[in-house]
């Protein structure tokens, strides 16, 4: 079983020890698709194992410390990431959704990443995959695409030892091989003919998602490059409250029904990790008090990649280290003589209640102010809350501001592509 993120669920409450029974089989109707945490009880992925409150911490903080130095290597021209020396890591996006592939159709509980682009899902016969594989010989729309194909030249590291396309690629502390090839995927009752993915042939290590990613992010070969023409590269997410006892949100595809009322920031383009979805974050507010940060910190530089993403597999959100600990320092100070404590990569801990109402991001045009629930992580008893950031990673030379799921609860976050925007609305999302 492939190793996964420990879940807020399991962090506050118990949907199970409350008498939730959830109901796991909502038709999916139009472009919209249900969106499952992988520990929701819906999930086949949840944990089996129940750690402490502190372990559990623990686990996601590593992983997402891992997940940052992946963003870091989506650099252009480059596809072997970073892998810490002696364990194995995860990359997982923290959200699954249930996607229907070839005909007649088989199910997978793929993995959402809007920071990876090509799909790829385990095939029959895959060496080092979990059990359940796509059986392309069931399937009479599959097909291979050969060496020549276009789309072979779209994809990392591609070989042509066979007349199929293959290629490699590395996610998390895993090794993959695929084949290109193409067959009809359907997305809630939206039927996509010759979608373009990979079929895994062969995995090494323990960090793939067990049925597979589909990348919602910006290169070629990714949902919204192949699908321009139905859902015009435009979709939406929400992300639910770890409070929800459905612990499920949506993911909605194309422009129609999308929320009217939005605020919108311009989305940046940088060549140094095109796939990324960046944003133009100015300053930030602890409380009403505008923090005193660099204009360094938040700078978006196309040499070296830097700037201020949105990811929705990142857990807690990742400040470089000057912004981080200037926001630290403020949210201390708003505590008066509280004594801190630390709590693994949390360094900013309390024994007693907090007091700071909210936090605001602040983008270019619009302002993202959250509330106690999207900055702060408490225990089960209550006894313990942090702050629910912390610094960029010191081992690599990252530069990359991550704005991540927990912030982005009960948001519906809007990306739309052709007019170059990025849409935040506060939503209850379950």
């Amino acid at each position: 079983m492939v190793k996964l993120l420990y879940p807020l669920a399991i962090l506050f409450f118990s949907s199970a020890a409350l008498g939730f029974i959830p109901n796991c089989n909502i038709p999916e109707q139009g472009s919209t698709l249900q969106v499952i945490h992988v520990n929701s009880p819906c999930s086949p992925f949840r944990s089996k194992n129940k750690l402490s409150w502190e372990d559990s911490v623990l686990q996601m903080q590593s992983e997402d410390k891992e997940r940052l130095i992946y963003l870091s290597s989506l650099v252009a021209g480059r596809s072997i990431v970073p892998v810490a020396s002696g364990r194995q890591v995860t990359q997982n996006p923290t959200y699954i959704l249930r996607a229907k592939i070839g005909t007649p159709p088989q199910i997978f509980l793929m993995a959402m990443d809007t920071s990876s682009d090509v799909a790829w899902i385990p095939c029959s016969g895959c060496d080092g995959c979990a059990t359940t594989s796509f059986d392309t010989a069931k399937s009479t729309s599959f097909k291979n695409l050969s060496c020549g194909a276009t789309q072979c030249k779209q994809v990392p590291n591609p070989s042509c030892e066979s007349t199929t396309c293959g290629f490699n690629l590395t996610y998390g502390s895993s090794s993959i091989a695929a084949s290109l090839v193409q067959d009809t995927i359907i997305l809630a009752t939206d039927p996509i003919p010759g979608y373009t993915f990979g079929c895994v042939n062969k995995v090494t290590g323990s960090s793939v998602p067990a049925q597979g990613l589909l990348g919602l992010g910006r290169g070629p070969l990714s949902l919204l490059s192949q699908t321009q023409n139905l859902y015009k590269s435009t979709f939406s997410y929400c992300l639910p409250s770890y409070k929800s006892p459905n612990f499920s949100g949506s993911l909605r595809l194309g422009p129609n029904s999308q929320p009217i009322r939005i605020k919108y920031t311009q989305l940046l383009k940088n060549p140094r990790r095109s796939s990324l979805y960046y944003v133009n974050l100015e300053g930030i507010k602890v409380g009403s008090g505008l923090v005193k940060i660099p204009p360094s910190a938040f700078a978006h530089d196309p040499n070296t990649g830097s700037g201020t993403v949105i990811d929705s597999g990142t857990v807690f959100t990742r400040l470089v280290e000057p912004a981080y600990i200037a926001v630290r320092d403020e949210f201390r100070r708003r505590m008066g003589k509280a004594v801190v404590s630390s709590l693994g990569g949390f360094d900013t801990c309390y024994t007693v209640p907090i007091t700071v109402p909210t936090m605001t991001f602040m983008f270019s045009g619009m302002n993202m102010t959250l509330p106690q629930d999207n900055f702060i992580i408490r225990s089960a008893v209550g006894t313990t809350s942090c702050l629910a950031m912390a610094a960029a990673p010191d081992n690599v030379n990252s530069v990359l501001n991550v704005i991540a799921s927990f912030q982005q609860q009960n948001h519906r976050i809007l990306i739309d592509t052709p007019n170059s925007k990025l849409g935040v609305a506060r939503e209850t999302c379950s």
